[in-house]
C-alpha cells in the first residue's frame, strides 16, 4: 500500500512538473525584451492534494498581478470598466513572470510572483477601453486630518481624531501616497482651535513649514451625526486643488465603518494623484531623432532613457548607416515635454524641421 501510493505521488508530481514546463514554455517566448509594467511580490496560495494543479495558482497570480496593476496606475472610475477582464486577455499582456519562493506549510502551496506587464499592449488595451492610466509614480506627503464634531463644535486632531490614528494601519501596496502625518505639537493645536471658525481660510504654512515636504493634504471632516462633509486642501506638483464631498452612514466609533470612509478618502486622493500623472495615450507625437552611430557608449545611455519613458509609447530604429542612427518615438505628450524630459537626464537636441539630433 505504501509503495502504491508512493507511485501515485510520483506520478502526480511528474504531471505538475510538465505542466508547469508547458505553461512556462508559452509564456516565456513572448518578447522579453520589451518595456514592462513591473509587479513585484504577488502571494497567492492553493491547498495542496491530489487535485492540485500549479495552472490554477499561475492563474492566481495573473488575476491577482493585473488587478494589483490597475490598481496602481487607473483611477477608480476607470477600474469599474475592467471588472470583467478575461483571464485569456490578461494573459496576453504578459511578457514574462518568474517565482520568487515556494514553500509547503500544512498541506498547502505557497508561492510569491513577479509579473511583467508588456507596456505598449497594455497600454493599447487600456485604450481600447477609454481608459487613460497614469505613470506609477510614488509619493511623500504630508496629511493633516482634522475633524470638527459640529454638534458641540469640538475639534479633534493628533490621536484624539480617530482619522489621525488609524490612517496609515491598513496601508495596500498599490498605493502610490505615502502619508506622513504631522507630530502631536501643543503650539499648532492651539493655533487650530483658535481658527476653528474659518479653518478653510487658514493658511496652514507656519504648519506645513515645520516638515520638508512640498506636497500636502488639508483634510478637514465636519460630522454630525452619522453625516461627514470633507473639506480637502490639496497640493500635489505645485497644483493646488479642493475637493468637497459628503458621505453618509459614517460612525467613526465603529473601526469597519471608520476604516471604509479611511479608505474612501484615500482613493478620492490616489485618484488625484493619478490624474496628475495621466498618459494620455490618444496623444501619438511622432518624433524622429538621431545620435552618431560610432559613440556606443551614448547610444546605449539613450536607448536605455528612451525605454523607461513613461510617456514613449514606443521606438523603433527607421534608419542607419556610417554616421547616424535615426530613431522613430511616439511620445505621449508635448514636445517640449519631451524636450524637458530628455535635456533632465543630460542630453542636448539641436532641432531642425524633420529631425532632432541629440547632442
Amino acid at each position: 500500500m505504501y509503495f502504491i501510493n508512493k507511485l501515485k505521488n510520483y506520478k502526480k508530481l511528474n504531471l505538475i512538473i510538465i505542466t508547469s514546463i508547458l505553461f512556462l514554455n508559452t509564456i516565456l517566448t513572448l518578447n522579453l525584451h520589451a518595456v514592462s509594467f513591473k509587479v513585484s511580490e504577488i502571494e497567492v496560495s492553493e491547498q495542496f492534494d491530489l487535485n492540485f494543479n500549479k495552472k490554477k495558482v499561475f492563474d492566481k497570480a495573473f488575476n491577482k498581478a493585473f488587478s494589483y496593476l490597475t490598481s496602481m496606475v487607473v483611477t477608480s472610475s476607470g477600474k469599474q470598466k475592467l471588472k470583467n477582464v478575461k483571464l485569456s486577455t490578461i494573459k496576453s499582456l504578459i511578457d514574462s513572470f518568474n517565482i520568487m519562493d515556494e514553500k509547503f506549510i500544512n498541506n498547502k502551496y505557497y508561492a510569491s510572483f513577479n509579473v511583467s506587464f508588456n507596456k505598449k499592449n497594455t497600454l493599447k488595451f487600456f485604450e481600447e477601453n477609454n481608459i487613460f492610466p497614469s505613470i506609477p509614480k510614488r509619493l511623500d506627503i504630508l496629511f493633516i486630518p482634522i475633524l470638527i464634531n459640529t454638534n458641540n463644535e469640538k475639534l479633534m486632531i493628533f490621536n484624539e481624531n480617530p482619522i489621525y490614528s488609524n490612517w496609515n494601519k491598513n496601508y495596500k501596496d498599490y498605493e502610490l501616497l505615502n502619508y506622513i502625518l504631522p507630530n502631536e505639537d501643543i503650539e499648532d493645536r492651539e493655533i487650530l482651535k483658535k481658527n476653528i471658525i474659518s479653518l478653510e481660510d487658514y493658511n496652514f504654512e507656519y504648519i506645513i513649514e515645520k516638515y520638508d515636504i512640498k506636497n500636502f493634504i488639508i483634510n478637514i471632516v465636519y460630522i454630525t451625526n452619522n453625516q461627514a462633509n470633507v473639506y480637502s486642501k490639496i497640493k500635489l506638483k505645485n497644483e493646488n486643488k479642493i475637493i468637497n464631498k459628503s458621505y453618509q452612514d459614517v460612525d467613526l466609533n465603529n473601526q469597519e465603518s471608520l476604516n471604509k470612509f479611511i479608505q474612501e478618502l484615500k482613493i478620492t486622493f490616489e485618484d488625484s494623484w493619478k490624474n496628475a500623472n495621466i498618459i494620455n495615450t490618444s496623444i501619438k507625437l511622432p518624433l524622429t531623432v538621431f545620435l552618431p552611430s560610432k559613440e556606443n557608449v551614448k547610444v546605449k545611455s539613450f536607448e536605455n532613457l528612451i525605454s523607461e519613458l513613461d510617456l514613449i509609447s514606443d521606438y523603433y530604429i527607421i534608419n542607419f548607416n556610417n554616421e547616424n542612427i535615426y530613431y522613430k518615438i511616439i511620445y505621449n505628450g508635448s514636445p517640449d515635454k519631451f524636450l524637458k524630459e530628455v535635456e533632465n537626464h543630460g542630453f542636448l537636441i539641436t532641432k531642425s524641421e524633420k529631425s532632432w539630433k541629440i547632442e
